[in-house]
């Protein structure tokens, strides 16, 4: 059962974001510091695909279970199916929500979002939460359109004031705080966790803001 504040720390991460490699070690140090949910968005060049991809996601899935920490599937939902992951998160050109929505009954469905027309162009009614984005210049996404800033945030909780956001692009702890303010219910990152020299510590400073609001 989705619950918003799961988005509040939602690490996103392929193979390739991980400078050696080992997605499996890196996950396991972001879920004992304390993210929120995880998604596994394998892409780009060298990317896992076929048997080895699916043999990762159920890795990585096992991890997120013994956690207790939602495991979603970026845009691939008939691997999300296959590996009965916790759900879900499909991009404007995916698939559309409504015709594979019978495979995820009580599932995690996530949309992304990055304006308004996009907005107006998406069914809702199935999906748990947007991710809204990018919000500032990111490297980890090769297709990211131009940064809508915390402005972008705002304008969104304003113009939908009830649906789970959760915001995305080049968001580290240091810069998240803002974004909170703005009305996300959370932030998501790849980089910042990925890339850490001290997960632990990094991860931390995110929850910080909220144990203290």
């Amino acid at each position: 059962m989705f619950d918003r504040q799961m988005l509040q720390l939602y690490f996103i991460c392929g193979t390739n974001d991980v400078p050696d490699g080992d997605i499996e070690r890196v996950l396991t140090e972001a879920l004992k510091a304390g993210i929120t949910m995880f998604q596994f968005r394998e892409k780009g060049e060298g990317a896992l695909t076929g048997e080895a991809k699916k043999q990762m996601a159920l890795t990585l899935k096992e991890l997120c279970q013994y956690y207790q920490v939602p495991f979603i599937i970026n845009d691939d939902w008939e691997l999300a199916v296959h590996i009965d992951a916790d759900g879900v998160h499909l991009g404007q050109d995916d698939q559309d929500v409504k015709e594979v929505i019978n495979y995820f009954p009580d599932k995690i469905i996530g949309l992304s979002v990055s304006d308004f027309h996009e907005y107006d162009q998406s069914d809702l009614t199935y999906v748990d939460y947007i991710g809204v984005g990018p919000v500032y210049e990111t490297s980890s996404k090769s297709d990211a359109k131009k940064p809508g800033g915390i402005e972008l945030i705002r304008k969104m909780r304003l113009y939908d004031e009830d649906i789970p956001i959760v915001a995305i692009g080049g968001i580290t702890n240091k810069n998240c705080e803002l974004i909170l303010k703005a009305g996300a219910d959370g932030v998501s990152t790849i980089s910042s966790i990925a890339r850490s020299q001290n997960i632990e510590q990094d991860v931390k400073a995110y929850l910080d803001y909220y144990q203290k609001n």
